[in-house]
């Protein structure tokens, strides 16, 4: 489920909505403009904003009537089988009601909000006030498959007539259905199976998740070869796709996309075993090999897989098939199977930018990735700045001059199959984290670090923020130019600063002076001015987006090195940016030359 967004109208729901955003992983508090207080996002438009966000899959909680939801998503609403939660909250936190989505997480969520209000929340749906359970929406470790009989059985269950409940053999009991059994002949059935043969319109499988897919495969081997020898071969031993927990194989294969991309199609883990472990499960293979083990270090990398995932109490029920370049096998456990708790997943390090600190400058697909990740490495002040939202999460904190140290701990951590998020501020792509996490890649060329997942997500850089703050100064051709000359020679940047002089950019200045460094931008100053107007404008724009933000325009003639610091951005207007003030605001803008083209034409 995406990080789920409270709706806040007043003042009163803020308070209330902040109170219950910090107990739900990811939670965004968005506020209606001029009517709340310090929201992590304004918006102006009630309706449209609401329907934006459902259209866009993530859960709402409304601290308002439930009438305005239910307004705003109408035009949006096509199956409810898709359709993110929608849940109201009475603004004296007296009600918590879920409206839509129930059965997608609306009311779970909505018990769990209740239960932090001291309340019971005011679930509707049938099946859940009267059964105390769905169907089409079983426990965890339990899949229905095709949920069109659950209409039928939940039918009947509510009506009080007969249904009957089937298990097959050693497979686990459904206790937590309580349905009263019966022998009655055309009575709607709930069958406890593995099997994936088609009963009939009455018979509602119930696969309990006892299996697991060891499979293993040659490098580069396609999604369509491995795809159809695990169909196959489920078909062939008729077994139920939803009874498989997870899909199991040799770390070696953590990055090969055809493992990854079966385990998604099935919609369960994957999950992966060093060779040692794999090399364990020998006694218990049906097929072991000693080329395999030459080649990897374990006698069987299918077989050992399922099995190893399946646990010591399992059998192998289905050994080795093979296709020219892949291999599966399958294995039943006498109990569900919680696939987070065997092997290891593939690590993921996502890279992150936060923009400059205010959470209304922040991406939702920043948010989101943020809110699964397990732990979260970075600089205190930027971590800080990201409150409630990591609340839980291992935090792994360095000084600010430690950019490698933390590059190389986040990798690492991915590694070891953690899901790692390192933070920037800003854009993590520009003067931050990611260039450096890839360069280390590059440097080690580790087999461990190349097999974890890799992703970027952008964040609002400070040129953009200044940009914005002030109005448009890049409106046309623009460089950005860091002045630490830390890591790159002064040479260097001083060719790069004539050669935007030369061009007539205008640039930014990342980094621009230090307690130590006060020589580089005055130096830059002279650079420009043998090339521009002396009234060139300057925006110094310092901790944006924070309490103590500033912005500040001076003409270039008049820019010092005591007017800045380290947490300021300075962008230089080129020969034909304009500072105008217009009323009592102040703008800067450089034209893009318009005005040229409406004069000719």
């Amino acid at each position: 489920m995406s990080a789920p967004v409270f709706i806040t109208l007043t003042e009163t729901g803020e308070a209330l909505a902040r109170r219950l955003a910090s107990d739900v992983s990811g939670a965004e508090v968005h506020g209606l403009a001029n009517r709340t207080a310090s929201p992590d996002i304004s918006f102006s438009e009630t309706m449209t904003h609401i329907a934006s966000l459902f259209a866009t899959g993530r859960p709402i909680i409304g601290i308002c009537a439930a009438g305005i939801l239910v307004r705003a998503v109408a035009g949006s609403l096509v199956d409810k089988r898709t359709e993110p939660p929608v849940i109201a909250i009475a603004e004296d936190g007296s009600a918590v009601v879920p409206i839509l989505g129930g059965h997608n997480g609306a009311n779970q969520l909505a018990r769990e909000l209740a239960a932090a209000l001291g309340i019971d929340a005011a679930v509707t749906t049938a099946s859940d006030v009267v059964l105390g359970f769905a169907l089409d929406d079983p426990p965890v470790g339990w899949r229905v498959t095709d949920t069109r009989p659950a209409k039928a059985v939940a039918a009947a269950l509510l009506a009080r007539q007969p249904v009957r409940l089937m298990a097959d053999e050693r497979l686990p009991a459904a206790d937590w259905l309580e349905i009263p059994k019966s022998d009655v002949s055309g009575a709607p059935i709930v069958h406890v199976t593995t099997s994936d043969t088609d009963q009939g319109p009455n018979v509602l499988a119930l696969n309990p998740q006892v299996l697991t897919l060891g499979v293993g495969c040659e490098r580069g081997c396609t999604l369509e070869e491995l795809s159809t020898l695990v169909t196959e071969t489920l078909a062939d031993v008729d077994l139920a796709k939803g009874a498989i927990a997870c899909v199991a194989s040799l770390d070696l294969k953590s990055d090969e996309a055809a493992v990854l991309d079966v385990a998604f199609e099935l919609g369960v883990p994957a999950r992966f075993f060093d060779a040692t472990t794999l090399e364990a499960e020998t006694p218990r293979l049906k097929t072991p090999s000693d080329i395999v083990f030459a080649e990897v270090g374990c006698h069987g990398v299918s077989e050992g897989s399922a099995l190893a995932a399946a646990g010591p109490d399992a059998e192998l029920i289905v050994a080795k098939r093979l296709s020219k370049r892949a291999t599966c096998a399958i294995a039943r456990a006498p109990g569900i199977i919680d696939p987070l708790t065997v092997g290891r997943a593939r690590g993921r390090l996502s890279i992150v930018g936060i923009g400059p600190g205010q959470a209304a400058w922040r991406t939702p697909e920043v948010t989101s990735w943020l809110g699964t990740a397990t732990d979260v490495v970075g600089y205190g002040l930027y971590l800080d700045l990201l409150g409630d939202l990591i609340n839980g999460k291992e935090r792994h904190m360095s000084e600010l001059s430690e950019e490698e140290a933390r590059v190389r701990r986040s990798i690492e951590l991915a590694a070891e199959g953690r899901d790692v998020a390192l933070v920037s501020s800003g854009d993590a792509g520009i003067y931050a984290m990611a260039a450096l996490a890839f360069e280390v890649l590059d440097r080690d060329n580790n087999p461990k670090f190349n097999r974890i997942e890799m992703r970027v997500s952008p964040g609002i850089s400070a040129v953009q923020a200044a940009a914005a703050r002030i109005g448009a100064p890049l409106g046309h051709d623009f460089a950005l130019i860091s002045l630490s000359d830390l890591l790159t020679p002064w040479e260097v940047i001083e060719n790069r600063i004539r050669a935007v002089a030369a061009g007539d950019f205008t640039v930014a200045f990342y980094n621009p002076v230090s307690k130590r460094r006060r020589t580089q931008l005055a130096a830059a100053k002279e650079i420009l001015l043998q090339s521009r107007p002396a009234e060139t404008p300057v925006v110094l724009a310092r901790n944006l987006g924070r309490n103590e933000e500033t912005i500040r325009v001076v003409p270039l003639s008049d820019l010092e090195v005591d007017m800045v610091d380290m947490l300021t951005l300075v962008l230089v207007g080129s020969s034909s940016t304009v500072h105008m003030t217009r009323g009592v605001n102040d703008w800067v803008y450089t034209p893009r030359g318009y005005a040229a083209k409406i004069t000719k034409n």
